[in-house]
């Protein structure tokens, strides 16, 4: 079977836009197990209430859901269990010296296929204050009113 090309998209994290603001991004390799790929491949991940930890010179994302695949059996594992990270050196470093900076925490932003491999996209974030998230639900209304003006008048 020939591998494909490309990137596709397996599972988005839309809250961590909503509650956090990104400074940077990193994208990260994962290990996982035979039958956790092959439930990706069925799209069955969620990473809503996942998180990244550094630990020991690792990077550990804990809360991340893959559904057990179906014709699995014995060879599946449990569905929330702590799956390591896979980056450079430098880059678990670096982000661990900017982790320690009060305030910043690292999220994964979704989860997809590059060619054949599964990668996560993490984003160093920055929490957003209540007041923050009104005034970007405040520009997101003012974004689709102007649009669906625009689109009366072009009719």
């Amino acid at each position: 079977m020939a591998k494909k090309k490309g990137t596709s998209l397996i599972a988005n994290n839309k809250k961590a836009y909503h509650d956090y603001f990104i400074d940077e991004k990193y994208e990260a390799g994962i290990a996982l197990a035979g039958t956790e790929v092959k439930s990706l491949r069925l799209g069955k991940c969620s990473i809503k209430e996942s998180f990244v930890r550094v630990e020991h010179g690792e990077v550990l994302v804990y809360g991340m859901h893959i559904s057990p695949y179906e014709k699995g059996n014995i060879f599946n594992k449990d569905p929330l269990r702590v799956r390591k990270l896979l980056l450079h050196r430098y880059e678990i470093r670096k982000i661990e010296s900017k982790l320690k900076e009060k305030g910043l925490t690292l999220i994964p932003l979704q989860v997809y296929f590059k060619d054949s491999l599964v990668k996560v996209e993490l984003g160093l974030a920055r929490g957003k204050k209540l007041y923050d998230k009104r005034e970007d639900i405040a520009k997101k209304d003012q974004r689709r009113e102007a649009e669906r003006e625009f689109k009366v008048r072009n009719l």
